[in-house]
């Protein structure tokens, strides 16, 4: 029980680290444009995970490389370059919608992948529940009350998000594909170092960066890089060692109320009643979309007994 709670306090801190992660986002914006600052950020995070995957064990020597270790090695690169590429185009969108968009408001538009990775699933052929249905409804609505302006107008910023959302849907779709077959920390190693020459192609082309901008945005750039990747990544990987990855998903999802708590309190965010309300409903959809099946089985169960009676 014990170990439980401090796993689940270490998902906490996880979930806390990543929300306020994107006011040090809001603020790199301020300095430096968003390829520059996600470039920076994912250099950092690669190189703050090669002590992580040194202290975690995770290096095996040369000698006992077998031929099924090299397999792995092959699918350990080239699922690298796959999350590289899509959390590259996740991170982007998110970067660039974040400037003209809220922090809270990104952070609850962004953790709609919970609910559409399941969705996506359907491609694959796998099984949707009820509950899932139910909660993309309820995550639309949520949407719409947090989103659309009376004017039924929604800001630039807002669909960037939504899209940011779909592409670490993908992200996670593309890890769970390759986990099974690879270490997960050194693939994460990877996907930053990807993600970082990908963002360093467009940075040069789009953007004219700056050294002393950069310098001006280390702060957040740091926190980014090292906090909201590095450490936040390990922490997530103890965290649910041995945990209810329901119970996991859950917590980790906190990380939009904290979103939303940071910028209201570091930049002074303000939401309205009716974005409130269609936070509240996004969450609650998050919530529906991760309760396990059996908690759906009592109560329909419970209903049986009483038609019986």
């Amino acid at each position: 029980m014990k170990s439980n709670l401090k796993k689940n306090l270490l998902l906490v801190l996880t979930a806390m680290i990543w929300g306020t992660g994107f006011v040090s986002q809001s603020i790199g914006t301020d300095y430096v444009g968003p390829f520059t600052f996600l470039a920076m950020r994912s250099y950092i995070g690669g190189i703050a995970l090669l002590p992580c995957i040194f202290f975690l064990g995770k290096i095996s020597s040369p000698d006992s490389e077998n031929k099924s270790e090299k397999k792995d090695i092959k699918a350990l690169v080239i699922g690298g370059i796959c999350c590289g590429a899509a959390l590259f185009a996740a991170s982007i969108f998110q970067q660039i919608g974040i400037m003209h968009t809220t922090v809270g408001k990104a952070g609850f538009l962004t953790a709609l992948y919970i609910i559409i990775v399941p969705v996506l699933g359907l491609f694959f052929r796998k099984k949707v529940g009820l509950n899932i249905w139910i909660s993309a409804l309820i995550a639309v609505f949520g949407m719409y009350l947090l989103c659309v302006k009376e004017s039924f107008s929604v800001e630039r910023g807002d669909i960037l998000v939504i899209i940011c959302a779909f592409f670490f849907s993908v992200h996670i779709l593309v890890i769970d594909h390759f986990s099974p077959k690879v270490d997960c920390v050194k693939m994460s190693c990877i996907q930053f170092f990807v993600c970082a020459v990908i963002s360093t192609v467009f940075m040069f082309i789009l953007e004219k960066p700056d050294f002393s901008a950069i310098w001006s945005a280390k702060t957040a750039i740091l926190y980014s890089g090292v906090l909201s990747s590095g450490v936040g990544y390990t922490l997530q990987i103890i965290g649910q060692q041995g945990n209810d990855p329901t119970v996991s998903s859950l917590i980790l999802s906190l990380e939009s109320v904290f979103s939303m708590i940071s910028g209201w309190i570091v930049l002074h965010e303000k939401f309205s009643p009716k974005e409130a309300l269609g936070s509240l409903l996004i969450f609650a959809a998050i919530i529906l979309s991760q309760l396990p099946k059996e908690f759906f089985a009592r109560f329909t169960r419970k209903d049986r007994r009483k038609l019986n009676v």
